[in-house]
């Protein structure tokens, strides 16, 4: 009896023993097996707020539509919340500017290279993602790979944004209410408007016929850009003529058709065809041709084609391809950017969110269209606005920023777009006449001509702006003499700085 009970417990002790053991060669096991994985880990522990800033008017059921999102992103394991924060579009750009100087902690931002991307890059606002991005977001990463499109945000070898998925071009159209014009008989046929003096033409007769409308407020100087095949570098009146194999850069003011296009301006101006108040106006220019407040537009293919949301459905447009026979520049992967701070302590969480909206389409409707029965409704495949909505009464749906973040595979059609509409921005950003810039992609730094871009700018708002917008008295000899004062406070600097980023560039890519 005795041996049988220390048999016993012998043998209870050895099964411990074993049990023990098996435990611990699991543990260090999985240890060793977390230790060998690379991939991000499913979740964080503790929520974090993530802080947004988008361009734009925030609309009024953003807050609870993100926290929609948060929801969702928490049962998917990422556990975070959000505070969107909306600057005006006109305010944007010197906005972030500042807030990046003063060393504003934020996570992620809309930016452009129309609004203030260039300068934030150049001067250091944007985190690096060249380790983070492939680590963190795999399958944006390999989305871009696939594109081309990261060399375009890429500045010395480092990664500092995540451009667009989507191609297009935004050669000007131009546009005039057609429901007003017929009434007052003014007739044109499709695509007769071809140049600035068919444009011209048709304006007068638009004034004579409602000399108290508010006809325009958009200078012609981009048609002849357009005319001329310049392309404009979006760095402080810079830019080059696109037939030109050297890439010589130059002065816009010292153009042959900036002279032209001033001429036309007094013309304008003086014929009331530019608003009185069009140098100062901030309103909008969407909105306003939406609204009805204005007769004449130029505008994309994108919006000579989309639904413009008009607020009266009695109003009507009519679009003309300006200089068909002209190239012009497709739009840049940076034309809508996302990017993070640099001093951002939650990249990581930032990518596995933005990882999530290439794959995830319930997240993607979320953030593009909201709350479905709230901000949307769902009729087949189209998001559609609730009833009693549209486009400048919506809660929610087409915000200011969204183009960040469209991915085709998940875009619904809507009331402005509708099912093969991007299907054709594509294939018209094709054709031979929409071509690349040849410096896609290039930074321009202004670390060494800081005081000579501000004096000139400075200049052009005291100066430039006036002669523009037709506030002139003797056109040719104002255009000349803001053209020496150019020169006079530093423009030679200016170009040869631009020129020899330009060359280094443009070697670097043959």
């Amino acid at each position: 009896m005795g041996r049988e009970r220390s048999m016993t417990k012998s043998r209870i002790r050895t099964t411990i023993l074993a049990l023990v053991a098996s435990l611990l060669i699991g543990m260090v096991l999985s240890a060793c097996s977390k230790r060998n994985d690379s991939s991000p880990p499913v979740g964080n522990a503790s929520e974090v707020t993530l802080k947004f800033y988008f361009g734009g008017v925030k609309k009024a059921a953003t807050d609870e539509v993100w926290a929609k999102v948060s929801q969702h992103l928490k049962s998917k394991g990422l556990n975070v919340k959000f505070s969107i924060n909306f600057i005006p579009i006109e305010d944007f750009k010197q906005k972030m500017l500042e807030m990046a100087a003063a060393g504003d902690q934020w996570d992620m931002n809309f930016d452009a290279d129309w609004l203030s991307y260039k300068q934030m890059v150049s001067r250091g606002s944007y985190m690096s993602l060249n380790d983070l991005l492939p680590k963190y977001a795999p399958d944006l990463y390999r989305k871009y790979q696939e594109q081309k499109t990261l060399s375009a945000a890429t500045m010395n070898g480092q990664i500092v944004g995540l451009p667009w998925t989507i191609k297009m071009n935004e050669r000007p159209f131009v546009g005039w209410r057609s429901d007003l014009a017929e009434k007052a008989g003014i007739y044109r046929e499709p695509d007769s408007i071809k140049t600035v003096q068919d444009l011209d033409v048709l304006l007068h007769e638009l004034k004579k016929a409602y000399p108290n409308e508010k006809l325009s407020r958009t200078p012609p100087l981009s048609l002849y850009l357009v005319r001329d095949e310049w392309v404009d570098l979006q760095f402080h009146g810079l830019g080059f003529y696109m037939n030109d194999p050297g890439v010589k850069i130059k002065a816009i003011e010292q153009q042959p058709f900036y002279l032209e296009s001033a001429l036309m301006s007094k013309k304008w101006n003086d014929d009331k065809i530019l608003n009185r108040d069009a140098t100062i106006d901030t309103e909008n220019g969407a909105d306003q041709w939406r609204n009805g407040k204005t007769l004449f537009t130029i505008t994309s293919h994108e919006w000579a084609n989309a639904n413009p949301g008009f607020v009266d459905p009695s109003y009507r447009q009519q679009m003309s391809l300006i200089y068909p026979d002209k190239r012009y520049v497709n739009r840049s992967p940076l034309a809508n950017v996302l990017a993070i701070n640099r001093n951002s302590i939650h990249a990581d969480l930032v990518l596995r969110f933005l990882d999530m909206m290439e794959t995830d389409r319930e997240l993607y409707d979320l953030v593009q269209y909201g709350i479905e029965g709230k901000t949307y409704e769902l009729n087949g495949e189209a998001a559609e606005y609730p009833e009693g909505m549209q486009f400048n009464t919506s809660n929610y749906m087409e915000w200011e920023s969204q183009w960040a973040f469209w991915k085709p595979q998940f875009m619904r059609p809507t009331p402005s777009y509708p099912g093969d509409f991007w299907v054709k921005e594509a294939e018209f950003a094709s054709l031979p006449i929409n071509v690349s810039s040849a410096v896609d992609g290039l930074f321009i730094s202004d670390e060494t001509i800081k005081s000579e871009v501000t004096a000139r700018d400075g200049l052009f708002g005291e100066v430039g702006k006036r002669i523009e917008y037709g506030k002139t008295t003797n056109v040719a000899q104002e255009v000349a003499n803001y053209v020496e004062r150019q020169k006079a406070i530093g423009l030679d600097k200016v170009i040869s700085a631009v020129q020899k980023q330009v060359d280094e560039y443009m070697a670097s890519r043959n």
